[in-house]
């Protein structure tokens, strides 16, 4: 039967009556393109985390403000309501990854609008709008209900970083330094995926990343194809073979001990983790593709979310521009991004890359190995209180319990918080796999943005 939830009633309400100036704050966040892969972008970087303290501020914060690093500055903000008040740490990133390819986009990327998507749904659509902007604004505007209700029983420190999408260089140190400023009883995140708008999921774990670039030369010059193709190693083939064999026919990772100490889950943990529904022919058709591959004797969650995985993420050499140039390219480049599982730890995992890829070389070309970015994964109990009034709070929003699930992507920082804070992460995301973070046309459905605001207002009633 169903119960009426006068808090929660009061939070749509809040919301409705709030909402247009929630799109206006946001999309002022939204238009400001804080890419931090691209030095250019450095002066946008500054102004999204001085937006982001003022509007931490007009929140309720007690202070906000930017505190440098030796990269992008960390916005750090806090409320402290009571010493006696359990205190949570929200973490975010400010920092967006790069909108090319630009012609894909139906939309300016940094002008956001409002509209449906293929289902008629309305969404908010640019760069940030869920990942993760779109997701780390439902914990202001939570914060801010709270707040002005005076229900805040909670003392709440905000940690925005502007380097997640490049590997959180700079934010582990800063931790460190200001590790009793951080202290805190559980850290707070929306930066995942949900299985699905009607399944509902809190991940209890994410992957690590080891991301590396090579490069293979041969010649100490571009070459004429016809004066010197069959004669002389072509690095593009080369590294193509080389990448080639990484991966077996059984779909397994062929670095010599890069699966020394993956566990392996129980059968009973597995059927666990089946609980998770997952329709397979609609996967297929949301990508438009004939058929799933991966790693033999494992399904497609379980390949995303229990198991380590290698891919090429870009590779580059000789002429690509219009029309012909016959020559045979002094160099070829990759980038390789391999994810890891819990104990497989990130720098360990990239010294035996790097040793084997250069084992596997022929003479005739010359290998280096640049590490990139890197991380190590994490799991976190669902027997905790924190996790149980997640659930509870998801379950009373969505009408549904939430499912436990491990997340294919990799937040590497987040275990650097655990380790050095002594504190887990709580990962209450809200996105969906059809929002298309990190590609074109990157949108956030609106039911997922208010019922997230919904939901994290519900966790601090109920933990």
């Amino acid at each position: 039967m169903y119960k009426f939830n006068y808090y929660l009633y009061k939070m749509k309400q809040y919301i409705e009556q709030n909402k247009e100036r929630f799109f206006e704050e946001l999309f002022s966040l939204l238009r400001i393109p804080s890419v931090s892969a691209k030095a250019e972008h450095k002066p946008d970087m500054y102004a999204c985390a001085e937006r982001l303290s003022q509007l931490l501020v007009e929140a309720g914060a007690d202070s906000a403000g930017l505190w440098e690093t030796d990269g992008n500055p960390v916005v750090f903000g806090q409320k402290i309501s009571g010493p006696d008040y359990p205190t949570v740490l929200v973490y975010g990133h400010y920092d967006v990854q790069p909108p090319e390819p630009l012609e894909k986009w139906r939309t300016d990327p940094f002008e956001p609008v409002l509209g449906p998507d293929a289902t008629g749904q309305e969404a908010i659509w640019g760069r940030g709008a869920n990942d993760d902007k779109g997701q780390l604004f439902m914990h202001i505007k939570a914060f801010e209900y709270l707040v002005r209700t005076g229900q805040l029983k909670h003392n709440v420190k905000f940690m925005f970083e502007g380097e997640e999408e490049i590997g959180s260089p700079s934010l582990p140190a800063w931790i460190k330094a200001h590790k009793k400023m951080l202290s805190a009883d559980i850290c707070l995140v929306s930066d995942t995926t949900m299985i699905s708008e009607k399944v509902p999921s809190i991940n209890c774990g994410m992957r690590g990343l080891s991301y590396l670039e090579v490069k293979v030369t041969g010649p100490n010059k571009d070459l004429h194809s016809g004066h010197y193709g069959g004669a002389v190693a072509n690095p593009i083939q080369v590294l193509c073979e080389m990448i080639s064999s990484l991966i077996d026919s059984d779909g397994r990772v062929t670095v010599p001990g890069f699966y020394d100490k993956v566990v392996e889950l129980s059968k009973a943990d597995r059927r666990m983790l089946a609980r998770a529904p997952f329709d397979l022919k609609e996967y297929k058709e949301f990508l438009e593709i004939g058929d799933v591959r991966g790693e033999k004797g494992y399904t497609t969650l379980e390949r995303t979310g229990i198991r380590p995985c290698l891919d090429v993420c870009g590779i580059w050499g000789g002429y690509t521009g219009e029309g012909a140039k016959t020559v045979l390219p002094s160099e070829a480049h990759a980038k390789i991004s391999m994810r890891l599982v819990p104990n497989q730890r990130s720098a360990e995992i990239t010294k035996l890359f790097a040793r084997h890829f250069k084992a596997i070389a022929p003479k005739s070309v010359k290998v280096e190995v640049k590490p990139c970015e890197g991380g190590d994964g994490f799991l976190i109990p669902i027997s905790s209180s924190a996790y149980k009034a997640a659930s509870r709070a998801i379950s009373e929003v969505y009408g549904v319990e939430p499912v436990p699930a491990r997340g294919g992507g990799s937040i590497a920082v987040l275990a650097e918080v655990q380790k050095i804070l002594g504190i887990d992460p709580l990962l209450m995301g809200f996105g969906l796999e059809r929002d298309t973070i990190h590609s074109p046309n990157e949108s956030y459905l609106l039911k997922q943005f208010f019922g997230g605001m919904e939901s994290i207002a519900l966790f601090y009633k109920y933990w």
